[in-house]
């Protein structure tokens, strides 16, 4: 009976701990603190050094739970990512989470070995440890400041915290072997990793595919969808750890491949484990705070302090400075990305390793790696948004996205029901842009359905139902908002809609339909202003091309980054109904398929 009370006990322990994680939440948001950092506190406060005096040292459950935790967060970011987005910078995105990481770890440990009074060897450990960012910080402090980044950096961003924490677990693993057996040769390490690599890759393209196949052609009950796309999450990770191959890359992969394909109940899926991951990463995090003991940190917290702003100040951005020589990136971009290597679970995951294999010193890997997060979320994460604003990486953010209601239609893959609620300001009723890819199906106006052509014109307040793609739901959004004000006295002087500079004359020339030379057709719609400005460009600046007027919206470093397009006066005014339809209609392809913003 008292086993079964202590049971119930722990039962009860672990939900209140959860449902403060959760509350906590709510104060954190209102106040911009690291939502992350908060979870940890909740985990402190309850040990067994804090007031809630709970005893907590089982490193095995910690180790399980943060494993099944990471890979539902990997498999959630990579279920979100893009292809068509990350694609552009998938080459720069791979040197860091390789590279950059290992770089980081080398440049990390001469710090380490002299402020923690440790060999070479376990130097190199603590910085493998600490070495990579984490997917769950970036993607949750990114989403949660509303920041919008620039397309290129907010991808390369995107695609490193994905990627990186296989090869991070991977060295950390390596270096866990070699201190804990003594010898490992080069050679066996290089073919571990590539055998881990690879299979890893393998296992999660074809469990991805294998996950596609079955979501669409079993005709599963409704309301499984969800739960089934987690546990195949699950399955191709632990299978992947059976078969010695990289779980956390394989997970990741399945994740693209799921995200990127068209499947049944895909927006249920996606809300389903959007809760998954949030409850994964409190318990995670709670759990990880149970593990720590301010009485053990007083003796490591200063070189711990030291190690984390090397780390930080030195070893990370000459890590970024020297991956991204290479690549096209400007120096405030890079910059950036430096500073956006916020650590987190990851870390404090990997340093529970060694505890967990039983090696010496094994506490202080875990103390060095809490302090190092700890300083982390508080520098980087809560001074993100300023740095991306002062750094001109940050575009002008709308009001927040409208109320989007989505319908998964039986018996087909292809369309979906989108719903919104039309705004006076919005580029919809005010412009008329609507994407050729969605038709206007009905409209809810004072209670009564009506046909597209019933309800024409469509006025404020109706709500209008749109079929779309499933996997451009989404970008429907932006036609719904409230239009941002402009400072040109007519607001239509600066375009209807905007891009990003970063895009090329020929992929506006591939959707639009303009005539582009060869020579010009790799510029980006920047260099088209640097090379046919005989001056600085300013706000308003106007180029013409082809049928359309290119107007420069916003500028950053005397470039222009972000760029309005519209349609010629004479042009407008003698078009015929049909044709204005048709162009408009073009238009809102073009702002869907080309715009990075």
């Amino acid at each position: 009976m008292a086993s079964l009370d202590s049971v119930s006990i722990a039962i009860l322990l672990g939900a209140v701990l959860v449902m403060a994680g959760i509350l906590s939440s709510l104060l954190a948001l209102r106040f911009g603190a690291p939502l992350l950092l908060v979870f940890l506190a909740i985990g402190m406060l309850a040990g067994d050094s804090g007031p809630g005096r709970l005893q907590f040292d089982d490193v095995r459950t910690t180790y399980l739970v943060g494993s099944v935790a990471l890979a539902l967060i990997l498999f959630d970011g990579g279920l979100r990512t893009r292809f068509q987005s990350i694609r552009t910078v998938l080459a720069p995105s791979v040197v860091l989470a390789t590279a950059g990481v290992l770089l980081t770890a080398l440049i990390t440990a001469p710090f380490a070995k002299y402020a923690l009074d440790i060999n070479w060897v376990e130097a190199l450990l603590v910085g493998a440890v600490v070495a990579s960012t984490d997917a769950a910080a970036v993607f949750l402090l990114v989403h949660t400041q509303g920041l919008r980044l620039r397309a290129r950096v907010g991808a390369t961003l995107e695609a490193e915290s994905g990627t990186n924490d296989p090869f991070a677990i991977f060295l950390t693993l390596m270096l866990v072997e070699f201190i804990s057996l003594g010898s490992s040769s080069a050679g066996h390490v290089l073919i571990e990793f590539v055998q881990e690599a690879v299979l890893g890759a393998i296992v999660g393209v074809v469990g991805g595919r294998l996950v596609v196949l079955a979501l669409n052609r079993v005709a599963l009950p409704q309301g499984l969808h969800a739960p089934f796309v987690t546990t195949a999450a699950l399955v191709i990770f632990g299978g992947s750890q059976i078969m010695h191959a990289s779980g956390f890359l394989a997970v990741y992969l399945a994740g693209i491949i799921i995200g990127n394909r068209p499947t049944r109940a895909h927006n249920s899926v996606v809300t389903f484990l959007d809760a998954a991951t949030w409850l994964a990463q409190i318990v995670m995090f709670v759990l990880l705070g149970l593990l720590v003991s301010p009485q053990r940190l007083g003796s490591s917290v200063l070189p711990a302090v030291a190690v984390a702003l090397v780390l930080m100040l030195i070893a990370r951005p000459l890590a970024v400075f020297l991956c991204l020589a290479p690549f096209r990136f400007n120096w405030r971009e890079k910059v950036f990305i430096a500073w956006t290597g916020l650590r987190g679970a990851v870390a404090i995951f990997l340093a529970s390793i060694p505890m967990l294999v039983g090696l010496s010193k094994a506490y202080l890997y875990f103390d060095v790696a809490f302090v190092v997060v700890i300083i982390s979320l508080l520098l980087q994460g809560w001074t993100l948004a300023p740095a991306a604003r002062r750094l001109h990486v940050a575009l002008p953010r709308a009001e927040r996205g409208p109320r989007r209601v989505e319908l998964d239609l039986p018996g087909q893959l292809e369309q979906q029901l989108v719903g919104y609620s039309v705004r006076p300001k919005s580029l919809y009723f005010r412009r008329g842009l609507i994407p050729s890819w969605s038709k206007p199906t009905l409209v809810i106006r004072n209670e009564s359905i009506l046909t597209p052509a019933e309800a024409d014109p469509v006025a404020p307040g109706d709500y209008i139902y749109l079929l779309a793609p499933p996997e451009k739901a989404e970008a429907l959004d932006r036609f719904f908002v409230d239009m941002l004000p402009s400072s040109a006295p007519d607001p239509h002087l600066l375009g209807d809609f905007m891009v990003s500079g970063e895009h090329t004359l020929g992929e506006l020339a591939a959707i639009y339909g303009v005539t582009v030379g060869e020579d010009e057709a790799k510029l980006t719609l920047a260099d088209y202003f640097d090379v046919h400005l005989d001056r600085a460009p300013k706000e308003g600046a106007e180029l013409g091309l082809d049928s359309i007027v290119l107007v420069a919206r916003s500028i950053s470093g005397g470039r222009v980054n972000v760029i309005g397009l519209r349609l010629p006066e004479d042009e407008e005014a003698t078009a015929p109904l049909t044709r204005m339809a048709a162009f408009r209609r073009r238009l809102a392809d073009l702002w869907t398929s080309v715009a990075g913003i």
